[in-house]
């Protein structure tokens, strides 16, 4: 992975985005836009997960924030679960590291954009294998911290980034256990770009079965999704044109331009 730096952290009190941590705002204002931008991003971010869902599968999301996933899932058995106790949310006040959620409950669970805001990632990877069902599948969205990723996250001074951190120690956390909204977006990297020590920490639990690398001017161009930026309005002929140029910044310089990853991890035991 390219870094201009190790480490950068901000305050929130720093953070030049609008409308933080807000889901209710961040709904209000998704739902009543006419902007197809946000909504293409999330089409493309979610449509793809129904390739990994059968109709009789019962699954849930964990950290689903503003909950925009239910309108692309089309599996009539998908929940919704969070921290908070919106009244999106199916189920409230749900930790994704001890969901309380019995054995073997589910032949799915969706994580967007969640894993690089929990503390310890090797806890909630170990409460995914054991509420899934045998084959069950992980279905993952994360942010690939690429060079223009970093940069952005420089100028926006939003959630930051430590490559130095151990991912794998269960004592330390990765983000700030007092502020579920604090993330650090190296997290994925530390995580799934070291195939090595992925299966030796993870292999007894998941295998790799599905992975791209997505996103890039689309994503810069959106909106933003629970946190509302300046973009240009676009109709769906340029929002195309644009996620084309995407594939091919994505597929030949990833580590300059990529900034999603998909993957999904299947339950080995």
């Amino acid at each position: 992975m390219m870094k201009f730096l190790e480490k950068v952290q901000f305050s929130q009190d720093e953070n030049r985005m609008r409308s933080l941590a807000n889901t209710k705002i961040a709904r209000e204002t998704y739902y009543s836009s006419k902007s197809k931008n946000t909504k293409f991003l999330l089409k493309k971010r979610f449509s793809w997960m129904n390739d990994f869902i059968l109709d009789h599968h019962v699954g849930i999301e964990v950290g689903s924030g503003a909950g925009f996933s239910k309108d692309f899932i089309s599996n009539k058995n998908f929940k919704l679960t969070d921290l908070g106790t919106d009244d999106h949310l199916d189920f409230k006040n749900i930790d994704a590291q001890d969901t309380g959620f019995k054995e073997e409950s589910f032949d799915y669970v969706i994580a967007s954009n969640m894993i690089h805001h929990i503390p310890f990632p090797i806890k909630f990877f170990k409460e995914m294998n054991r509420i899934l069902k045998k084959n069950g599948n992980l279905i993952i969205f994360e942010s690939y911290c690429s060079l223009t990723f970093q940069l952005a996250t420089i100028i926006m001074k939003h959630e930051g980034f430590d490559f130095t951190l151990d991912v794998w120690d269960e004592k330390n956390p990765k983000s700030d256990e007092k502020n579920a909204w604090h993330g650090n977006i190296a997290v994925p990297h530390l995580i799934f770009d070291n195939k090595k020590k992925f299966e030796e920490n993870l292999g007894k639990f998941f295998k790799v079965e599905y992975e791209k690398f997505t996103e890039c001017l689309i994503f810069l161009n959106s909106g933003g999704v629970t946190s509302k930026t300046k973009c240009i309005p676009m109709n769906n002929f340029f929002l195309n044109l644009l996620n084309s140029i995407d594939k091919f910044l994505v597929k030949f310089f990833p580590n300059v331009f990529c900034m999603g990853r998909r993957i999904v991890l299947r339950k080995t035991n």
